[in-house]
């Protein structure tokens, strides 16, 4: 494998889960587009994870809702809270003023206020409950571990050639605007393509899937573009956590 391959998957594991890895040799333009393209391969052992508590619950004959409960926090720990951090940030800049100074640097400190974490819980209820309905219709494992590697597909959207930075530091300046929109375009298309073939459900219910994980992670990234003039690491993390709740959605029935 390539050394600049090497690296970005280094960035991608390291940035989007809790696996100890050797940090990246170089960071550069070229090394924070394939780290963005390849976070679905970095989330395998999310999604991995995932699924094997859904198949752990299964056995033991655990509730659906304890088991999607176990399952979406397993996640959540082993990518470090990393995404869901930025989903209450991100929700308190947005509600914060029409200021985007002031938004940004409310973002920044870290703290949640009550707009973050009613935004976290109400995400996270949605998101078990909809994992509880998808274990409840018998392809919960498909969807947990669907649900997972889609919402990392949307990190690809989120950093196409032309959405600018928020901020001229950190994560989200480092990837925004990086990937090219014919990658953008293929990568999707290929998760499209990809979740066409998971067993348990019809055909078209992959692509469906994918489709409104995009559409959700596409307006956050819309919102916070208009509203903050760009994206940083705490939008990303909104997007991916929207993109898990519609996929999640999706698969309930």
């Amino acid at each position: 494998m390539p050394d600049r391959a090497i690296d970005a998957l280094r960035m991608a594991l390291g940035t989007l889960t809790a696996l100890p890895v050797p940090a990246p040799r170089v960071i550069d333009r070229s090394v924070a587009a394939g780290a963005m393209l390849l976070a679905p391969l970095a989330a395998v052992p999310l999604a991995v994870l995932a699924g094997l508590v859904v198949l752990a619950g299964d056995a033991l004959g655990l509730p659906a809702l304890a088991v999607a409960g176990i399952a979406v926090g397993a996640v959540g720990l082993a990518s470090r809270g990393l995404h869901l951090d930025g989903l209450a940030d991100t929700a308190d800049g947005l509600g914060a003023s029409f200021d985007r100074a002031r938004a940004l640097e409310i973002m920044r400190r870290g703290d949640s206020g009550p707009t973050g974490v009613a935004t976290l819980a109400l995400v996270l209820i949605v998101q078990t409950g909809s994992l509880a309905g998808a274990i409840s219709g018998g392809h919960g494992v498909p969807a947990a571990v669907g649900g997972v590697l889609v919402s990392r597909w949307v990190l690809a959207l989120c950093c196409t050639r032309g959405v600018p930075s928020a901020r001229p530091d950190g994560l989200g300046a480092a990837v925004a605007g990086s990937i090219r929109l014919p990658w953008t375009v293929l990568t999707l298309c290929a998760a499209a393509g990809l979740a066409t073939l998971v067993p348990g459900l019809p055909w078209w219910r992959g692509p469906l899937v994918v489709a409104a994980a995009v559409a959700a992670a596409g307006l956050v990234l819309w919102r916070c573009t208009a509203r903050l003039g760009g994206i940083t690491g705490d939008v990303l993390g909104a997007c991916v956590e929207f993109g898990a709740t519609a996929a999640w959605l999706a698969l309930a029935p």
